[in-house]
């Protein structure tokens, strides 16, 4: 069977191009199973839990009797205690049949209806007592049953017998996996949203699960090589693995829904093409997305945190104390860079652009820009006109406007101009180092040529010079020759205005506005 990249389900190493995770996989063997930890695999959305699942089941059931279960599909079981009962039975009996029929025995009859919970901690011991080996319970999507009572009652159950089992009192499984998107250690704040400060839940013997589940740039480079000596498309495989991870920060889904597009489309393994697949990705309506999405209109204030970090360069410690920073921690929006919050990655954060610029959009009139075909040249973006026209607009519209509203609100101003005239052909993205109140970076990919627009609030002369030099910097770490420089200046004798100058070897357009 030809190999092929998968966004959907489980990854099987043999069908799929897949980044090599082994390492991962023995560091959770080593540092938490052989320890006889209990814990979750609590990651975001179609962030490859259930491959690691699959994997680490081929790995343990070598030496260990494992148990691997899914409550997706199985809404049935929590009906009530003894279905609930009913249902572990059947699943431990079919786990076990086939390489362990003795021990699948302790399964077949029905659960004691008085008792279900204590019924099946009695036979999870027998099983124990009698396997002769480690038994370990892999249970996935536990988001299933992640607001139900019945399942906190099972969590105390595998506590009490933890605990038990830790004073030599008791037998149990050596170790437990959970996998879903919630840290189940908080899962009283999800089953009771109005109580989001109690935090009491059965599961608060689980060790915490440290280990970065994202792919690193060289971990992508395995897999295009793989890709590559099936292929021979020529790619530059340590080039385009890196521009992926700088689009993807490595989000598993991310970085194999682009290689899937890529190849789909005429594997045409170059940065144009990647900028092409990212460009379908923004556009396209997926689970993930959708997901996104919900989140925002679930929690109003971690929207509202997001457009404060996007629009207005806020600031936000990383404490994951705050309720809307563990929560975008837990959903996969945001990560932690130098001890501030920081949206995960560029594809997520262009996604968040589009949708608040879309709100602005609905409420706000149709294109700013107008036609939009004057900004093309031969095939290409004429950035010069894009800000002459900016100055020109922005300079009619909003120069008697209050001036905390613009020194808040430029950036969004300038990105809703620039938005339609990109559309549909370009992609953009914000510079994450160099966002901030004072100053942020703009990276439009157009047909394969970049260009940078740095916008700043003007503080004098002197610290434009300054200005001009970090673009200049940051142009050559581009290998660009030209910029753009947009001030949005609140002096009354301010000079509004282009002009064109020379810094360090490079062209930068500043406009005043």
């Amino acid at each position: 069977m030809k190999k092929k990249f998968n966004v959907t389900g489980l990854c099987i190493p043999s069908i799929h191009y897949m980044v090599d995770t082994s390492s991962k996989i023995d560091y959770i063997i080593r540092k938490y199973v052989e320890e006889g930890a209990y814990f979750t695999i609590n990651r975001a959305r179609q962030y490859g839990k259930t491959t690691t699942l699959e994997l680490l089941y081929q790995r343990l059931s070598i030496e260990n009797i494992v148990l691997d279960i899914s409550f997706e599909g199985r809404e049935d079981y929590f009906t009530s205690f003894t279905t609930f009962a009913a249902g572990l039975f059947y699943s431990f009996s079919n786990g076990l049949k086939n390489n362990y029929p003795e021990l699948a025995k302790i399964f077949e009859t029905r659960p004691d209806a008085q008792l279900p919970l204590q019924d099946l901690s009695g036979r999870i011991t027998q099983l124990c007592a009698r396997a002769g080996k480690p038994v370990i319970l892999m249970v996935d999507e536990v988001d299933k049953a992640a607001n139900n009572q019945i399942f906190l009652a099972f969590l105390g159950l595998l506590r009490d017998k933890y605990i038990e089992q830790q004073k030599g009192r008791a037998l149990t499984f050596h170790s437990v996996i959970l996998a879903g998107v919630h840290d189940i250690k908080n899962l009283r704040s999800h089953i009771r949203p109005e109580d989001a400060h109690s935090y009491n839940s059965p599961w608060n013997i689980a060790a915490d699960f440290d280990l970065d589940m994202s792919f690193d740039a060289d971990g992508i480079a395995g897999m295009l090589k793989d890709y590559e000596n099936n292929h021979a498309t020529g790619m530059e495989v340590p080039v385009i693995a890196q521009y992926i991870y700088d689009y993807t920060g490595g989000y598993p889904f991310l970085v194999s829904r682009i290689c899937q597009l890529v190849d789909k489309n005429g594997k045409i393994w170059t940065r144009e093409g990647i900028t092409e697949a990212v460009k379908c990705i923004l556009t396209e309506t997926n689970p993930l997305f959708d997901d996104l999405l919900k989140k925002l209109a679930d929690y109003p204030e971690l929207k509202s945190m997001l457009y404060d970090v996007l629009f207005r360069g806020q600031v936000y410690p990383y404490n994951p104390d705050n309720a809307e920073i563990r929560i975008a921690a837990m959903f996969g929006l945001i990560k932690e860079r130098m001890g501030q919050v920081e949206v995960a990655n560029r594809i997520f954060e262009t996604r968040l652009y589009n949708y608040f610029l879309s709100e602005d959009l609905m409420h706000g009139g149709g294109n700013q820009a107008g036609d939009t075909s004057q900004f093309v040249r031969d095939g290409y973006l004429d950035m010069d006109m894009v800000v002459r026209k900016f100055v020109d607009y922005y300079t009619e519209v909003y120069a008697d406007d209050d001036v905390k509203f613009l020194e808040e609100n430029g950036r969004r101003l300038f990105l809703l101009y620039l938005k339609p005239i990109i559309n549909g052909t370009g992609n953009y993205y914000i510079e994450a180092r160099t966002r901030n109140l004072k100053r942020t970076d703009i990276v439009v990919d157009y047909h394969g040529r970049q260009y940078i627009i740095e916008l700043k609030i003007w503080h004098g002369n002197e610290y434009n010079r300054h200005g001009e030099e970090q673009l200049a910097d940051y142009l050559e770490g581009y290998g660009l020759k030209k910029g753009y420089l947009v001030s949005f200046c609140f002096n009354k004798n301010k000079e509004v205005g282009v002009r064109t100058v020379s810094c360090s070897g490079k062209t930068i357009v500043e406009a005043v506005v």
